[in-house]
C-alpha cells in the first residue's frame, strides 16, 4: 500500500485528488493540510511514503516544504504539483530532492500513474528536463563565487586591497604583522589564480560596485 500526503492550499483540489488516488487499490490518503507550517509538522509524524506538494502556498512554498521534511524523513518522496511550468521552480525542486514535478492541468490516471512511480523509487523528470537541468547545473559550477575559497580574514584583506591600503596600512587596521598580512595576500591571490595585487583590487573595486548597484 502506498501512503500519500497532500499538501494544497485549495481545499476543493485536496478533495478532488484524495478521491482521486483513495479510489485505487493500492494506494492510501493517509493526511492533507493546506499550509506549508501544518505539512512540515505534520508529514514527520505520519511518515508516508510519497507527498504530494503543491508548489505555490500562501505561507511559503512546497519547495521548502520538500527540502524540511526529507532532511527528516530521507525515504520520502515528493511529487511536485503546481499550475504553472516554471524553469526555476522546477530546478529548486529537484534540488530540494522532489522525483517527480507534474502540472495540475494532468489526468487522473497520469497523476495516479506518477505517484506509483516516484513511490518505486523512480523519477519523472523526462530527458529534455533532466539534460535543461544538467546544463544549468554546469553552468552555476562556471560561476561560483569566486570569493568562495576565501577565510574571512582574507575578504577582509581583500577588501582593505581594494581600498589602496599597503601591507603596512592592512596590519595597522587588522592588528597583523606587515609579514602575516604579505603571507595573507599571498594566499588568497594563490586562490584566486591571480598573479598582481593590482588584479586584486581590481576585483575588490568590482565587487564593492556590485554590492551597491
Amino acid at each position: 500500500m502506498i501512503r500519500v500526503f497532500l499538501l494544497d492550499d485549495h481545499e476543493v483540489v485536496r478533495r478532488g485528488v484524495a478521491a482521486l488516488l483513495d479510489s485505487e487499490d493500492d494506494i492510501e490518503v493517509i493526511g492533507e493540510a493546506g499550509t506549508a507550517e501544518s505539512a512540515i509538522a505534520r508529514i514527520p509524524a505520519l511518515k508516508p511514503d510519497v507527498a504530494v506538494l503543491d508548489v505555490r502556498l500562501p505561507d511559503g512554498s512546497g519547495v521548502d516544504v520538500c527540502r524540511e521534511v526529507r532532511s527528516r524523513l530521507p525515504g520520502l518522496q515528493c511529487l511536485m504539483l503546481t499550475s504553472y511550468a516554471d524553469d526555476d521552480a522546477l530546478f529548486d525542486a529537484v534540488m530540494a530532492g522532489a522525483s517527480g514535478y507534474v502540472l495540475k492541468q494532468i489526468h487522473g490516471s497520469d497523476l495516479v500513474g506518477a505517484v506509483r512511480t516516484v513511490a518505486s523509487g523512480q523519477s519523472l523528470l523526462d530527458p529534455q528536463t533532466t539534460a535543461a537541468m544538467l546544463h544549468r547545473l554546469r553552468d552555476q559550477a562556471n560561476h561560483k563565487d569566486p570569493l568562495e575559497t576565501l577565510s574571512d580574514q582574507e575578504r577582509n584583506i581583500l577588501e582593505l586591497i581594494g581600498e589602496g591600503l599597503t601591507n603596512r596600512q592592512i596590519g595597522e587596521r587588522l592588528y597583523l604583522a606587515e609579514k602575516t598580512v604579505k603571507n595573507y595576500v599571498s594566499n588568497l591571490l594563490a586562490k584566486l589564480n591571480m598573479q598582481r595585487r593590482t588584479q586584486a583590487a581590481a576585483m575588490a573595486a568590482r565587487l564593492k560596485a556590485d554590492r551597491h548597484e
